[in-house]
């Protein structure tokens, strides 16, 4: 079954996502990079932590608060990005971005964040679906930086 198809299960994942949030709480420690991600036009204001072990996300964490859709795409983020080299974590956000734009998109590299897949309809929710994609896909360009 390909979720974009079924409405109720779209519903559910979202909610699922943003009632149970995955890694939600900051560890505060050095060995994480920490990025504070906030939207003018919502009540999103989210910390996101990263650690990184040469190219790879080993653990990747959030905490603060967001409206239902910035809360649920954070935590499927959290959940995906886990164990991806910078070269699979940047792939997976331009796919995501490219389905938010109604571009087209590989659905299966996507697993459960194409539950977005009807964000480009709201294009003012567009912000609150990618605050955090974003704000890795930061973290990524600048630690890749210092380790070249």
């Amino acid at each position: 079954m390909r979720i974009s198809k079924e409405p109720a299960l779209i519903r559910q994942i979202i909610m699922d996502h943003y009632e149970f949030p995955r890694n939600k709480g900051l560890k505060n420690t050095k060995e994480y990079i920490k990025k504070n991600l906030n939207s003018e036009a919502c009540i999103d204001n989210i910390d996101l932590e990263v650690k990184i072990e040469g190219q790879v996300i080993e653990d990747i964490r959030f905490d603060g608060v967001a409206c239902t859709i910035s809360t649920a795409s954070t935590s499927i983020l959290t959940e995906m990005m886990k164990g991806k080299t910078f070269t699979e974590a940047n792939k997976i956000i331009d796919n995501y971005v490219s389905m938010l734009h109604g571009e087209e998109f590989d659905e299966e590299l996507l697993e459960e964040a194409v539950a977005f897949i009807n964000t480009s309809k709201q294009a003012n929710r567009i912000k609150c679906a990618t605050l955090a994609w974003d704000g890795l896909k930061e973290i990524i360009a600048k630690a890749g930086e210092s380790n070249e």
